[in-house]
């Protein structure tokens, strides 16, 4: 399966080869070992950290409906 994958992989690669612009061929290039580099992780939150903020805003958004019945 695996040897398939590559086979079609270096075909298409061969047929489109031509087309390419110089930041495909560039991305391209940076792959090692069938590893894609992914985006930056710069400013990201952990998942920990994401779901600790929800409760928060929901607090909020209860609060603001409470007052707006009692008004």
């Amino acid at each position: 399966m695996s040897n398939a994958w590559n086979q079609t992989r270096r075909m298409k690669r061969f047929v489109v080869g031509p087309m390419t612009t110089p930041e495909y061929y560039g991305w391209w290039n940076k792959r090692v070992n069938e590893n894609i580099p992914g985006p930056s992780q710069e400013g990201v939150r952990s998942m920990e950290e994401y779901l600790q903020v929800v409760p928060f805003e929901i607090e909020i958004i209860k609060q603001d409906f409470e007052r707006e019945i009692q008004s």
